[in-house]
């Protein structure tokens, strides 16, 4: 009894590391969400430089990683990497494409100290929701073309106007949301340092199965 409380905590001590680093990248740390037009290309991506409403910078690596069917539907792996101060936090979905927008199939986290721990099913969708980027052509006005210079040089894109009063710079060559500068009202804004080629997975390895452990944790002792 004793090994199996052990092992119940440190799963929920797990569990819990979890949950807090993709807080941090998301509502934790009011973290603006990307928007764009989804535009995969496997090993591609940008670096960019975030300033979320309370004034945190961190830097965030975005990129595709990856290609899996799934339900019959080709999926992209997306993968998200954000310095944070526990360290680096990465959260790898798959997304399946789906007129503008994406469904979760599965989601992956890797946190400071910790193996690559899977959520499947309803469970990483909802968690992978806010974390997932947003197609920016239903809740926008394309603006035109603008000529938009950021860290990563200048670029020829499409200026949208999101209903939400964030303004959007689009553009083809940054994949995979070709999203160059973003901002918002509230002071929060992503811009783009660098575009990032032959990109590698930094999530190896077989990741344990969150809802495995969870309905052991349900049984009996073994006999």
């Amino acid at each position: 009894m004793k090994k199996l409380a052990v092992g119940s905590l440190l799963l929920i001590t797990t569990l819990a590391l979890g949950v807090t680093a993709i807080a941090q990248m998301g509502g934790g740390l009011q973290m603006p969400t990307p928007q764009g037009i989804f535009n995969p290309v496997v090993g591609a991506g940008g670096q960019y430089d975030v300033t979320t409403k309370n004034g945190t910078k961190m830097n965030v690596e975005i990129a595709i990683v990856g290609k899996e069917s799934s339900g019959g539907k080709d999926g992209y792996w997306y993968e998200a990497t954000a310095d944070t101060e526990r360290g680096n936090v990465t959260v790898k979905m798959l997304l399946v494409p789906n007129g503008n927008y994406s469904n979760v199939a599965k989601t992956i986290f890797l946190v400071p100290g910790r193996g690559p721990m899977e959520m499947d099913g309803q469970m990483g969708g909802r968690m992978a929701q806010d974390q997932q980027p947003k197609d920016i052509r239903d809740n926008a006005k394309n603006l035109g073309s603008e000529s938009v210079t950021v860290p990563a040089g200048t670029f020829t894109c499409d200026h949208w106007k999101g209903n939400d009063g964030s303004d959007v710079w689009v553009t083809k060559g940054v994949p995979p949301y070709g999203l160059v500068k973003m901002t918002q009202d509230d002071g929060s804004s992503i811009v783009l340092e660098k575009v990032l080629t032959n990109y590698q997975d930094k999530i190896t390895g077989t990741p344990m199965n969150m809802s495995d452990m969870m309905r052991g944790m349900g049984r009996g002792p073994q006999q």
